[in-house]
């Protein structure tokens, strides 16, 4: 006895199934070619937005930058260089955030040098001895350039921004000569690129200024000579200094010296400067290289599988050749 399986009225076995296989495939890859699309949208808005967004500086800056060193100051009741004292500078730095807006960020900065002596404040009365130097100002820079602005929408009456770099350097720096405002000349000299540097893991720009017997108000109402050598760290994605270091002395006009001092980050600052500057380049990377990255790559390849399930075989069954009915097979 023969038995055959009896054949659909197609004259095929499962063609139905199939065909819903395939349907089911075609529905599968539409969601992923949308979801592909999703994709490489947000890689475009990353692009396209993202920087401009981010690599601004943020208007809640409230920072205190602390250094130390040496100086050497005149003694008043001999009229000579004193004996080398060690000190400490403080200064901090504040962003004003209602006179600020979307392009300029308008900053107060105090700035105090006193002789570390008697565990004294980040800053003393000016009649203390151990006072060396102190300011405050008042100034306005551009949120991406990092450039002074000037102009009275931005400052007090008689507050002036100076001209080029204040407190940060521009995103993505480069290996150029800058304009950098140095505020004893009340005037921006020239800070020249002048080498790469390591600073506590992270890959810094090193700019140089020099200033060399220049005619300066070395102190208030007293006009000398000015001479300084700075070294500015930078960290060129963020545009962040990472340590300063400034060599100046002062004379008065008849040659007398009255000041030597030698100024650098204290290491707790470099250190934590640099952990806070590892943490915004991580951040930054994040959402302008690795979402971007993500975006494209995954929407390419999403897009490529999603085509490729829509339009895998199957054919619907009415497109068919049809085929000719046979009858069953009876028992002998």
């Amino acid at each position: 006895m023969r038995y055959c399986a009896p054949t659909d009225a197609w004259g095929g076995i499962g063609t139905w199934s199939s065909w819903e296989g395939h349907t089911v495939r075609k529905n599968i890859g539409i969601v992923v070619i949308g979801l592909s699309g999703f994709l490489l949208l947000i890689g475009l808005l990353t692009v396209a937005w993202a920087p401009g967004k981010l690599e601004k500086t943020p208007l809640d800056v409230d920072s205190v930058t602390r250094l130390e060193g040496t100086v050497a100051k005149v003694d008043s009741s001999t009229g000579e260089l004193g004996e080398t004292q060690p000190v400490l500078a403080t200064s901090i730095t504040k962003i004003d955030s209602n006179a600020s807006d979307d392009d300029v960020a308008v900053w107060t900065s105090t700035s105090c040098v006193v002789i570390d002596e008697d565990d004294p404040a980040d800053c003393l009365e000016g009649t203390d001895p151990r006072l060396v130097t102190a300011s405050t100002d008042v100034f306005a820079t551009d949120r991406v350039t990092g450039l002074a602005v000037a102009g009275d929408r931005y400052l007090p009456a008689g507050a002036s921004s100076g001209e080029g770099l204040r407190n940060k350097w521009p995103f993505d720096a480069e290996k150029r000569t800058y304009p950098y405002w140095d505020g004893t000349l009340g005037a921006a000299v020239e800070a020249t690129y002048d080498r790469e540097e390591t600073i506590e893991g992270v890959q810094t720009y090193v700019y140089l200024v020099e200033i060399s017997d220049a005619d300066a108000e070395i102190s208030e109402g007293l006009q000398g000579t000015y001479s300084s050598v700075k070294e500015i760290f930078v960290e060129p994605i963020t545009g962040s200094i990472l340590n300063q270091t400034d060599d100046q002395q002062r004379y008065l006009a008849d040659g007398t010296q009255v000041l030597d001092l030698q100024l650098a980050f204290t290491p707790e600052q470099i250190e934590a400067g640099a952990a806070d500057t590892k943490d915004n380049i991580a951040g930054l990377n994040l959402i302008t290289r690795t979402v971007p990255m993500i975006g494209f790559i995954g929407g390419a390849v999403l897009l490529l599988l999603g085509l490729f399930l829509a339009t895998r075989g199957g054919t619907p069954p009415a497109s068919r050749t049809r085929a000719t009915r046979r009858e069953p097979v009876g028992v002998k």
